[in-house]
């Protein structure tokens, strides 16, 4: 594990996402509690990194895991001096920048992208999938939710009206079938066999698992 990590805690009151929106924290919340229910117990003894955790780590407080680690580029040191002591461990890391995740081989149980996904250029997200494939323990697990294709009209009137934030969304660079997530997973070296995809919140979301 890099030595420049910093273990914080109690983050309550500290906005999930940059921008506004009055249903981020709602959203994340739905977010944390899909990607839950798609991680087996036997896993959570292990580590979990959470790609992309946003300003406040909701899912990383809302999991059950031995070591709980999340990476962002949006960490800030105020947000930082804020914290105490629940033990999840944040380091920055900007995806669109960084070639390399700060970890070492196979070090992890578990890693996360919630709501990530849209957020990267494919050439940026191919390289992404394959330092998480890097990092994952062999049988480890990537869970990654993203909106579904059709709702960029509904995301872009949320928006207009204050229901989600503005900023995150000008930065989503497209939205995604299954089909479009199986092969790049496939590109990283995911067996298929290990790649299971459904729906949460009335089909407007898609979630997705990858077994290395």
């Amino acid at each position: 594990m890099s030595d420049a990590l910093v273990t914080i805690s109690n983050l309550a009151n500290t906005a999930p996402t940059r921008g506004h929106g009055l249903l981020e924290s709602f959203l994340a919340s739905q977010r944390a509690r899909m990607a839950n229910k798609l991680i087996p117990s036997h896993l959570r003894d292990g580590r979990i990194l959470d790609v992309g955790c946003g300003s406040y780590p909701v899912f990383l407080t809302q999991s059950r895991f031995a070591e709980r680690y999340g990476v962002d580029r949006v960490l800030s040191e105020a947000t930082i001096k804020r914290l105490g002591d629940m033990a999840i461990r944040l380091q920055h890391y900007d995806a669109d920048r960084d070639d390399r995740l700060p970890f070492a081989d196979e070090v992890f149980a578990v890693v996360t992208m919630l709501a990530v996904y849209e957020h990267l250029r494919e050439d940026r997200l191919k390289l992404l999938l394959r330092e998480v494939r890097r990092v994952l323990q062999p049988g480890g697990l990537l869970v990654i939710t993203t909106p579904a294709h059709w709702t960029e009209p509904i995301l872009t009137f949320m928006s207009a009206v204050g229901l989600i934030s503005g900023e995150e969304l000008e930065e989503h660079k497209r939205s995604h079938r299954h089909e479009d997530i199986r092969p790049l997973l496939e590109e990283a070296n995911f067996p298929s066999g290990g790649l299971r995809m459904g729906y949460f919140e009335a089909r407007m979301n898609i979630w997705a698992v990858a077994q290395k």
